[in-house]
């Protein structure tokens, strides 16, 4: 250990100078193993006078025992080439993929992405989260132009519009703080920093999830409107009414995976459409389920069944199990699946011509609040839904339908209990 005034040889490891009124404590703790260059911790005590070389004493001694005990920071990676070898170690889906790539982009490395990971902080990101609750840009809250258009442009003619603060969702920023917490607790496991600020890190509460199914007269009526439209439509609406699937898994489902003759579908696969790309994968969950089925939605598909042999057969072709159960309405193949959006869209106009305020994913919500609330148990509505947890999420997201059915138990259970007859209280031996 030396005092010096700016020289020294790292090899006695650490060492103590005067920089301008403190005094700054310098430990050699490696090489970097990303850069190859020398990684010094450094801590400053104010002062140059002999009680400030003794406080700077015991930071060296601290410092030096922890490169000793291997808790030192062995790297001055910046936070954009960590969050690079996160995105490239790591399995991802590709949607998922391309949401943390534009997370990173727009929101996380123009904040941090020159920054060493080593110098990242609990405040830096809390700071960082209050910033986007307030403004998804982080303006200084001076006005500016949000231009359109790069390079010399007419702002009237590409439509710039003076700036207007904008906060990001309290989901948004949760999303952002996984994504950051993902990328420092692998520089962790690399022994590139000594450990995780994001694990301290508060995040925005999450809000209660609220929602809102269509009422049953609301259902009643988009099941009649959409059988009334061609009965392809109306039985693809009850289906998924009455299965509560996710928009991806109806997609990809195929012949092959529903046995009428037993009355049960297994949902195994989910389709997705990017950028006009259609691929298919796993389900959410990456489990496959089965789904028991009433017997009218099995009369529905076994007449939707005959419907497309029958068509198939004009053109003499049959059909088979690898075709799919669900296609669109403009371009009518079995062998390609419906369109995820165009699903949606379709939907959307219909109950918009109805004046019901709705969309496809709340017909799942309907699915799963008419179980609850006739009193099917938790554990079989998140097995027909998909959830994992063994009912976890269900119960979050539906807590108030699972209240209901609780109420609804309590009274059938005091129903069913036997009459007792109650002596009247002798008012005497009360007194």
């Amino acid at each position: 250990m030396t005092r010096s005034n700016g020289s020294e040889d790292r090899r006695t490891r650490g060492s103590i100078r005067v920089r301008g009124n403190s005094l700054q404590v310098r430990v050699f703790s490696g090489k970097d193993p990303v850069t190859g260059k020398d990684v010094y911790l450094t801590e400053s005590v104010k002062g140059t006078d002999k009680a400030a070389y003794k406080a700077a004493d015991k930071v060296q001694t601290r410092l030096l025992a922890e490169v000793d005990s291997q808790r030192a920071t062995s790297s001055n990676a910046t936070f954009a080439y960590a969050a690079s070898e996160w995105l490239r170690v790591s399995e991802l889906e590709d949607s998922t993929r391309e949401l943390y790539v534009g997370y990173i982009d727009r929101t996380i490395n123009p904040a941090f992405g020159s920054t060493p990971v080593r110098k990242m902080t609990t405040r830096m990101l809390e700071n960082l989260y209050a910033e986007l609750r307030r403004c998804r840009v982080r303006c200084d809250r001076k006005p500016f132009v949000e231009h359109k258009a790069a390079g010399d442009h007419d702002c009237k003619e590409a439509k710039c519009k003076p700036h207007k603060c904008s906060p990001l969702s309290t989901s948004a920023v949760r999303q952002v703080h996984s994504i950051i917490s993902g990328i420092l607790g692998a520089a962790d496991r690399w022994d590139w920093i000594p450990g995780n600020p994001a694990k301290a890190a508060k995040r925005p509460k999450q809000k209660q999830p609220q929602p809102e199914p269509p009422s049953s007269a609301e259902a009643a009526r988009l099941a009649e409107e959409a059988f009334r439209r061609d009965d392809d439509w109306g039985t693809l609406v009850w289906f998924v009414m009455t299965t509560g699937v996710r928009r991806g898994e109806l997609c990809a489902l195929k012949w092959s995976s529903i046995d009428l003759d037993e009355g049960v579908v297994e949902i195994r696969r989910s389709y997705r459409l990017r950028r006009g790309v259609g691929t298919e994968k796993d389900t959410k969950t990456h489990q496959m389920r089965r789904i028991a089925l009433d017997t009218e939605t099995v009369v529905l598909l076994m007449e939707h069944r005959d419907r497309w042999r029958d068509r198939l057969a004009t053109a003499d072709v049959d059909l088979t199990d690898d075709m799919y159960v669900f296609t669109g309405i403009r371009k009518a193949d079995p062998t390609a699946p419906y369109s995820p959006h165009a699903v949606s869209s379709r939907y959307k106009e219909m109950a918009d011509r109805l004046g019901i305020k709705t969309h496809l994913h709340a017909l799942r919500h309907y699915s799963a609040t008419e179980l609850l609330t006739a009193g099917t148990d938790l554990r079989t509505v998140a097995g027909r839904l998909g959830h994992g947890g063994g009912g976890a999420t269900t119960l979050k997201v539906y807590a108030a339908w699972v209240a209901a059915s609780d109420r609804k138990a309590a009274e059938l259970l005091g129903s069913r209990m036997p009459k007792v007859t109650r002596k009247p209280r002798d008012k005497k031996s009360a007194d």
